[in-house]
């Protein structure tokens, strides 16, 4: 099988998704052969493998923990939400998620964000946790104001206490007399 490889665009090779999409855009007999649910089910694949690789990349990470360290102090948990809060998301949601749609549009021809996203719904029990609650963070307000407050938390040492669960107990039964190489305990 031959892959024809896309030379009018630089973003083939970006990323680790080049060989997912050269695979989505080989138009020869073997993928005409596909059932059009497994091809749409490759394409679908090859876009969360390349937001994985996007949201692991420096540039990414830098824009929503430069984001976050700006707002997380807004943020309070309460049943009550903020009007403060809605400027936020909205900013949030279009520096980050149009970031995240530039990217894939370069790197996958024929990216469309409309068309992802309904696919995402008919296929979130397959995707990853972290990456869907990621997503989800650009379109629902409780998964992003969860995901600030996490933040708040972690920031000021309130992160989730486990302690509470743990029990420690001595494999040395009570009462004996226990040596090691340098003498009794």
């Amino acid at each position: 099988m031959q892959h024809r490889r896309r030379t009018d665009s630089p973003s083939t090779h970006i990323g680790g998704c080049e060989d997912n999409i050269v695979e989505m855009i080989d138009m020869d007999e073997e993928n005409l052969a596909l059932s059009s649910s497994s091809a749409a089910d490759t394409a679908f694949d090859a876009v969360i493998g390349c937001i994985e690789d996007i949201i692991m990349e420096e540039e990414f990470q830098q824009l929503q923990q430069s984001f976050m360290e700006k707002h997380y102090l807004e943020f309070e948990d309460s049943d009550e939400n903020k009007l403060s809060y809605t400027p936020i998301f909205n900013e949030y949601v279009d520096l980050l998620e149009k970031h995240l749609e530039q990217q894939l549009t370069e790197r996958i021809p024929g990216f469309n964000m409309n068309t992802f996203t309904e696919l995402l719904m008919q296929h979130k029990e397959e995707v990853s946790g972290d990456i869907f609650d990621m997503l989800l963070t650009f379109t629902d307000f409780m998964a992003f104001k969860e995901m600030f407050l996490d933040y708040r938390n972690e920031k000021e040492g309130r992160g989730v206490d486990l302690s509470q669960g743990l029990v420690v107990t001595s494999l040395i039964p009570a009462g004996s007399e226990h040596t090691d190489s340098t003498g009794p305990l």
